[in-house]
């Protein structure tokens, strides 16, 4: 189960998603990926969530994901644990990601059922994959949420090895995002979301 070393930032997409196609396509960016993915959210029973921060949560869960790719036509199926390291302004230092590929995902569901963690959310998204003379980023529509976009570090890339010059070349393109956040943390929304409406 080797570790996968990855960072990001995360933006909000401006107006609609089919304005937003239409935009970078305008601006030569290509589709060169498609897929969706389905991840459901684990955590230990023994949890207090009331005494519990979004971010202090998540930190614990195990993810049961399943990802079906439209483009290589292929099906992958994941139990998966992120270790995130995060400064007090939001910013992911790092991530390292453990994933430990599984038959059935109704099976492993079981299994942490059995060794303590229920289920406590859902996240269902569909990614498209865009990229323009090297640099692409992942569309993310995220069921029932917010229209993200998320670019990766790219340490083989020199103007694209840093989180500010991702920012740099992220914002070259003038395309219609939100600037005032660049690490939208997709899980922590839909989280909160969910523990509001159980009234924890």
């Amino acid at each position: 189960m080797p570790a996968k070393q990855d960072n990001e930032i995360t933006v909000k997409i401006k107006g609609s998603m089919e304005d937003f196609i239409a935009n970078i396509k305008e601006k030569g960016f290509k589709l060169i990926e498609e897929f969706k993915m389905e991840d459901a959210y684990f955590i230990p029973k023994s949890l207090k969530l009331n005494e519990m921060t979004c971010r202090e949560i998540l930190a614990k869960a195990i993810l049961v994901r399943y990802i079906e790719n439209f483009t290589e036509n292929i099906e992958t199926k994941l139990i998966t644990f992120k270790r995130k390291e995060i400064d007090k302004s939001g910013v992911i230092l790092n991530q390292e990601i453990f994933d430990v590929k599984v038959e059935n995902l109704e099976d492993a569901k079981k299994f942490l059922q059995a060794i303590g963690y229920e289920e406590i959310m859902q996240i269902y998204e569909l990614d498209k994959v865009y990229e323009k003379e090297g640099f692409s980023f992942a569309i993310k529509d995220i069921k029932d949420g917010d229209n993200l976009i998320e670019v990766e570090l790219s340490e083989n890339n020199e103007k694209l090895n840093t989180i500010d010059k991702l920012k740099q070349t992220l914002n070259s393109y003038n395309i219609p995002i939100y600037t005032d956040n660049y690490f939208v943390k997709k899980a922590e929304v839909e989280l909160e979301k969910e523990l509001k409406n159980r009234k924890i």
